[in-house]
């Protein structure tokens, strides 16, 4: 019997690792399958790219999300249709704090939920936060590779525009009151999934955790490849497969012992 194709990632069940990178561009998701054993490229529809290979000889999958929260949790619906548990983004992000600086690894232990698809699936009130155990793994990860991180709240917004330009949106004062409240609360960065992606996951019952890269200094957007070289976003990346790679041996230890 033949099986069922998602209808936006068209992939099926027997094409997809427990294991999963959640990076937004497909260009990326092509950069983390790199670093698999023997990866293959699975599908490509719409802005959903998917590889699949192995880790610690345990298969493992990335697909891209493309931007912002509706399409992610999409992809994280249908992935876990297809038997995934664990899941991860490597993405990027930008500086809301003099404490992160270009090209530094964040971990988000917590999201603002500046966005709406959250809704859609657990109550305003309800936090959206990582995986904790997944989360220790990716500020171990950093530290054994020697790489600078920060561990904060991540801003995960809807607009793009609203946070370069805000002051040209009619709603600019109650944009620039959210902003300053959220910096004042500590958050040391933006992003546009997190939220959505802990959330979702939250509600399905999986393992859901971020790493990223900071696109920028604090207050400073340039857009400029001398401000952002991108062979830095493999910080987040080597971070990311340490920790994943942890993660994965951890489970099978787990499962040897209940055995």
């Amino acid at each position: 019997m033949q099986e069922k194709k998602m209808m936006h990632l068209s992939i099926t069940k027997d094409q997809i690792g427990e294991y999963v990178f959640l990076p937004g561009s497909v260009e990326r998701a092509a950069k983390i399958a790199a670093y698999f054993d023997n990866p293959v490229k699975i599908a490509h529809h719409r802005e959903y790219l998917t590889y699949t290979g192995t880790l610690a000889g345990v298969p493992v999958s990335v697909t891209s999300t493309g931007i912002g929260g509706p399409s992610s949790a999409i992809a994280v619906e249908e992935l876990f249709e297809c038997g995934a548990h664990t899941m991860m983004r490597i993405g990027s992000c930008a500086s809301t704090s003099p404490k992160v600086k270009v090209g530094d690894v964040i971990i988000p232990n917590g999201a603002v939920r500046m966005e709406g698809t959250g809704l859609h699936y657990l109550p305003e009130e309800f936090p959206a936060i990582p995986d904790y155990e997944m989360l220790k793994e990716l500020e171990a990860a950093a530290r054994k590779l020697n790489i600078p991180y920060n561990i904060g709240i991540t801003i995960s917004k809807d607009s793009f525009y609203t946070e370069v330009s805000p002051e040209t949106k009619p709603v600019y004062q109650e944009l620039k009151s959210k902003w300053e409240a959220y910096e004042k609360g500590g958050a040391t960065n933006s992003s546009m999934e997190c939220a959505t992606l802990f959330l979702v996951a939250a509600s399905l019952g999986i393992r859901m955790s971020s790493v990223m890269i900071s696109a920028t200094n604090y207050k400073s957007y340039t857009n400029d490849h001398k401000d952002y070289p991108r062979e830095w976003e493999d910080r987040a990346i080597q971070v990311g497969i340490e920790a994943m790679t942890q993660i994965i041996k951890t489970d099978r230890k787990k499962r040897s012992y209940g055995a």
